[in-house]
């Protein structure tokens, strides 16, 4: 298991070094991108979600390789073709994680967490949920039906997350006719912004492409302001990847039925008031 987990522990050692590298940058350019407390706090709940994550990654293996047998597909670990394929299937499933991430409030519980910080700089991208890996490993099971050994699949999606990291920085403007297909900083960016025309927006991993295809796709054109729309307001790790659950509940207490109270589970984050002409 530790070698299915080794591209992402050689990774946390580079992504620390280049976010000593970026904060001496933006501290020499008085760019002020990095407040410390703030990135004390993405740092220490990237390390808490990686031990997590480990404790999360056994458990999904479990049901991942369970499935695997039952297929009656095998896919080529030697052929280019078929890590090309698992590339494109692996990306296309993230974007629909992550849609799904923005528009369902379940899901969002952990996901907000990642947009929480009003900052972005590389430091954010280590800024994950200690619980995602509770609901996360679901959408990639039809890798498994498809014939996807556990080490291949766990292999690719690490590449794209690996990928993901330097999107992060706010210091590279653009990449000029990349961005026609690539997930950039602009692009990502743009996905972290609060500002009304950004919202839910650019899910993409390391492809674009879904975003232009599906209708989620912004381009970068005014400055973004970050964070989530009902600010956080604290450093506390904790309550950083909890307080989403807290609102959740506290708006299930408000419904009166059944019907309403899964609708705070399973509908869109930013739910209606409970008497909306009283509001």
């Amino acid at each position: 298991m530790m070698s299915l987990a080794s591209p992402m522990f050689i990774a946390s050692f580079v992504f620390a070094g280049l976010i000593l590298l970026e904060a001496l940058f933006d501290i020499w350019q008085k760019s002020r991108e990095y407040e410390i407390k703030d990135t004390l706090v993405n740092i220490i709940m990237g390390n808490v979600s990686q031990l997590w994550g480990l404790l999360w990654k056994v458990l999904h293996g479990f049901v991942y390789v369970a499935l695997y047998e039952l297929s009656p597909l095998r896919m080529p670990t030697d052929a280019i073709w078929a890590w090309a394929a698992l590339f494109v299937l692996d990306d296309f499933l993230y974007y629909w994680f992550h849609r799904v991430s923005h528009e369902s409030r379940f899901f969002w519980n952990f996901h907000v967490v990642h947009h929480s910080s009003e900052r972005y700089n590389l430091s954010v991208a280590v800024r994950q949920s200690w619980l995602s890996g509770v609901a996360d490993w679901v959408f990639y099971l039809p890798l498994a039906f498809l014939g996807f050994p556990l080490w291949m699949r766990v292999a690719a999606h690490a590449w794209n997350l690996i990928y993901q990291f330097w999107i992060h920085t706010p210091f590279i403007k653009s990449l000029g006719p990349l961005e026609a297909v690539l997930n950039t900083p602009a692009h990502h960016r743009v996905h972290h912004a609060v500002n009304e025309q950004y919202l839910d927006k650019n899910y993409g991993g390391i492809l674009i492409i879904w975003d232009r295809i599906f209708g989620s796709f912004v381009p970068e054109t005014e400055p973004p302001r970050y964070g989530i729309i009902k600010p956080l307001n604290s450093f506390n790790p904790v309550w950083a990847n909890l307080h989403g659950w807290s609102e959740m509940f506290a708006a299930m207490r408000e419904r009166d039925n059944w019907r309403d109270k899964l609708r705070c589970i399973w509908g869109r984050p930013a739910m209606e008031p409970v008497n909306p002409a009283s509001h």
